[in-house]
């Protein structure tokens, strides 16, 4: 009988890619398998063909030879059936890639993980928001989130009280089966009781066979000192709760610190701005700024303090997360120029301005020598 052509065998067009390729034998392959098909010979060689069919079509160089000669490029020894033994040109990779779905390692190797990790519980994610100054002082708190719990009536077993579950007939209690291909040994999980072991022959009325049940819970965390916004907390098995004996998901604290009315961070330094009078940059002042821990500290500003000068307070910043130090907290004197002003202080400052015309600034001085040598030019 004269061979199919491969992409008919994969209902594929010759323009398929790669992927389109691999998806469509996967396909045909999980349909097909001898295990899924114990006895039916029709399957086993449509299994056979789909798998010579993809060894050939993932080659890139043999595809290049069968679009352009047909089956003719590979008889007389043209290799079609090289690699594994009838899986025409499969690498070890690719058989790997492709029954990942449905088999497990090569050999009979132990899956008892991969099962495990298949009725593992869903992890869940809590966003929570806090201050700053919880941020800096660490905090415990109580949260309520909805998840699943280990169901009371069955013990998490499944099964109606006074039942247990029963031994998988498919697979014998061992959650995989084996067959044979070629020279080496393929497994996968069951598909009767996926994976368990054990199929529930009498459910529990209140979990429907699920072993889990839907609940509010409340529990209490701790926030750790220092934490910054976007910071993520792992707490281990805190999730939902496995299906037959599977482990619990874990949960993940997202946290959001807001923004203060005061302080600005960056890392673990603040930064924030202190108003000052033109009088105070001038002649000089000592004055006293908040800190993040509820205190005071005092600060003294130096005669002819220009705007924008920065002083730095070591250690008045944010903690370190799991450390004893800190960051910084950085004050810059932004000096504020009087909007309105009364008869007064308008002949002060004009006497002010004519000393001041009589005997410049240095800085000012210098600007305008500048510009004056500047229009000469």
């Amino acid at each position: 009988m004269a061979k199919r052509d491969y992409y008919d065998v994969l209902g594929v067009s010759k323009n398929a890619t790669p992927d389109q390729l691999k998806s469509a034998y996967r396909k045909l392959a999980v349909k097909y398998h001898p295990d899924k098909n114990p006895g039916d010979k029709v399957a086993e060689d449509k299994f056979k063909e789909a798998s010579e069919a993809y060894g050939i079509l993932s080659d890139k160089s043999k595809k290049e030879n069968y679009d352009n000669f047909g089956h003719a490029a590979f008889e007389n020894g043209g290799g079609s059936r090289g690699g594994f033994g009838g899986f025409g040109g499969f690498s070890s990779s690719d058989f790997s890639d492709i029954f990942e779905d449905f088999f497990g390692d090569f050999g009979g190797g132990g899956r008892s993980s991969k099962r495990s990790s298949n009725n593992r519980g869903s992890d869940l994610r809590y966003d929570l928001s806090i201050s700053l100054e919880e941020a800096y002082s660490g905090k415990k708190q109580n949260i309520q989130f909805s998840t699943s719990e280990k169901c009371i009536t069955c013990k998490g077993n499944g099964s109606k009280p006074g039942h247990t579950p029963e031994r998988c007939s498919y697979c014998g209690g061992n959650g995989r089966v084996r067959s044979n291909q070629g020279f080496f040994t393929v497994q996968q999980t069951c598909p009767q009781c996926a994976g368990a072991g054990e199929e529930i022959t009498n459910p529990c009325n209140d979990c429907n066979g699920q072993g889990n049940r839907q609940t509010s819970k409340k529990i209490s965390v701790t926030i750790p000192k220092g934490v910054d916004d976007g910071t993520r907390i792992r707490l281990a098995g805190k999730g939902e709760a496995g299906t037959r004996g599977g482990t619990s998901g874990d949960l993940y604290l997202f946290i959001n610190v807001e923004s203060h009315k005061l302080f600005k961070r960056s890392d673990v330094n603040l930064f924030f701005e202190f108003p000052i009078s033109v009088a105070d940059a001038a002649l000089g002042t000592t004055i006293e700024i908040p800190t993040i821990d509820g205190g005071k500290a005092k600060i003294k500003i130096p005669e002819g303090t220009q705007n924008g000068k920065q002083f730095r307070l070591k250690g008045k910043g944010m903690p370190f997360m799991r450390r004893g130090d800190f960051g910084d907290l950085y004050i810059q004197v932004k000096t504020e120029i009087p909007m309105s002003l009364n008869k007064e202080q308008k002949e002060l400052l004009e006497k002010f301005r004519k000393i001041e015309n009589e005997r410049s600034n240095p800085s000012i001085k210098k600007f305008f020598q500048k510009a004056k040598d500047f229009w000469n030019n």
